[in-house]
């Protein structure tokens, strides 16, 4: 069974809110908030896409901006923009580390299904992971999470891995697999951002 669109859209919904949640935070428009939640959903997974040599998948199905418009309803329904600050950052922190590794196994998925090499392999997932992200960050005028934050580009490069070995192990990647992988990456991620674990800097 093909389980990329299952993570696919967990990641166009995570991210989109945490797009929404950063637009929300810099006081942009309705206008603004939108594409920063669409950039921030999509992003990446354009990139991806192009690298693969594959037209994106955003341009082929309409399941992705359905996706990403439900999830931009359900945060205004629910008034997420209404949220104090510290709930906000917890809901934004939350949502970006389970869309960072739904779609760092997405894009995992893709490399292995088009017969790219290890690196090709964590090359994709990395860029689909973090992509919007980086796109979301610059719009709102904020420095990369994944130059400066806890674990966060650590966490795509390791779910890859991890990926690509049980493939190259088991032959094929069982659910079990995936989830074992999805679990260790989201943990790593939210105790690297509750703890403060970071890796170490120059200078």
């Amino acid at each position: 069974m093909d389980y990329f669109w299952i993570f696919d859209v967990i990641g166009l919904i995570a991210f989109a809110i945490s797009g929404f949640l950063a637009g929300v935070r810099r006081n942009l428009d309705v206008l603004g908030v939108m594409i920063a939640g669409f950039a921030t959903a999509i992003g990446g997974g354009i990139v991806r896409d192009a690298i693969s040599g594959r037209i994106p998948f955003v341009f082929q199905e309409y399941y992705p901006v359905i996706t990403i418009l439900v999830a931009l309803a359900f945060s205004i329904l629910f008034r997420l923009h209404k949220r104090d600050q510290i709930e906000r950052r917890i809901i934004f922190i939350v949502m970006d580390a389970i869309g960072l590794v739904a779609f760092s196994i997405a894009g995992a998925m893709v490399g292995i299904d088009y017969g790219f090499n290890f690196f090709g392999i964590i090359l994709l997932s990395f860029i689909t992971a973090v992509g919007g992200g980086i796109i979301r960050d610059v719009m709102v005028n904020e420095i990369p999470f994944v130059l400066v934050s806890e674990f966060y580009g650590t966490v795509a490069i390791l779910c890859a891995v991890l990926l690509a070995l049980a493939k190259m192990w088991l032959g094929s990647l069982p659910l079990w697999a995936i989830l074992l992988v999805a679990g260790a990456g989201l943990a790593l991620r939210l105790l690297g951002y509750f703890r403060g674990w970071q890796l170490p800097k120059i200078g």
